[in-house]
């Protein structure tokens, strides 16, 4: 379902609308994200469900020697054998498995608060983020990510901007505050629900769902704010500016690697067609 927006934003950046279409369609991006967002509060709903039930079911020994692993800092936490057997399941269902279980730790010695935790960067990933930074570290052993690869990057990429491009991208933080402040509460109630199910408690699944809902509707119009304004200063670079960034790139962008499911490339699915994702006039 992420596929179709990727496949709309680049096809407003590079120019190819359908025949009659002048604009990406705010209001049909903000309900398919809904509907992108709808199933991830499905997936969050019945994984709290059955991880709950099993925190429940905690020995007083299992609880002591979980509160031994401080929260936050795996240094910790003992070097053990694998518990399980890698090779009686595929690898992906390994490697889920291990995701989930490291989650239900989180979540069982974390907190509301951590439950809540917000990053801005990791909302609207839809431009390429994956590409410049994690793509380049698939399948090598001991690749590092420079930690300040998004600050440094995006620093070399204002200054090659007019004051005048660099205003259209800047705009973007205020087009978006209402809606940053928005998700944080959304999560926050969400998170809330979800708890209930450490206790015992019913959980109010279409609570979750109605919230899961409009979270999609508000990282669908962020979304929205990105596409439009990254269109509009690509629109306008020079070929001088465009020499520039073309040399910031540290990865082949015309050897994509296509998408990732977890760490291991898969092979393109067909995308729905995405002419409905835009219109006549903004």
């Amino acid at each position: 379902m992420r596929l179709p927006l990727i496949k709309a934003f680049r096809r407003n950046l590079e120019g190819d609308l359908p025949a009659g279409a002048k604009v990406l369609d705010k209001d049909a991006l903000v309900k398919y994200s809904a509907d992108l967002y709808l199933l991830d509060g499905r997936l969050a709903f019945e994984r709290a469900k059955v991880t709950g039930g099993i925190i429940r079911g905690f020995s007083d020994q299992q609880k002591a020697a979980l509160a031994k692993l401080k929260f936050g800092d795996s240094r910790t936490w003992p070097d053990l054998p694998a518990q399980i057997d890698r090779r009686s399941m595929p690898h992906e269902v390994n490697v889920a498995v291990m995701t989930y279980a490291s989650e239900m730790f989180s979540w069982y010695a974390g907190s509301l608060e951590a439950d809540t935790y917000f990053c801005p960067e990791r909302h609207g990933m839809y431009f390429g983020g994956f590409g410049m930074k994690t793509a380049p570290a698939m399948g090598k052993q001991n690749y590092s990510i420079s930690m300040t690869l998004t600050g440094d990057d995006g620093e070399a990429l204002l200054a090659t901007l007019t004051a005048a491009q660099r205003q259209v991208i800047a705009n973007v933080i205020n087009l978006q505050r209402a809606d940053l402040a928005e998700i944080v509460a959304t999560r926050r109630a969400i998170a809330t629900e979800l708890r209930r199910f450490h206790t015992g408690e019913s959980a109010d699944q279409d609570k979750v769902l109605a919230l899961s809902e409009r979270y999609g509707e508000l990282d669908g119009e962020m979304s929205y704010f990105y596409a439009t304004a990254f269109a509009q200063v690509a629109r306008t670079l020079t070929a001088p500016q465009k020499e520039a960034l073309n040399r910031m790139r540290t990865f082949n962008p015309s050897d994509p690697k296509g998408p990732f499911l977890y760490s291991d490339p898969i092979e393109m699915p067909v995308i729905a067609n995405t002419d409905f994702l835009f219109g006549g006039r903004n």
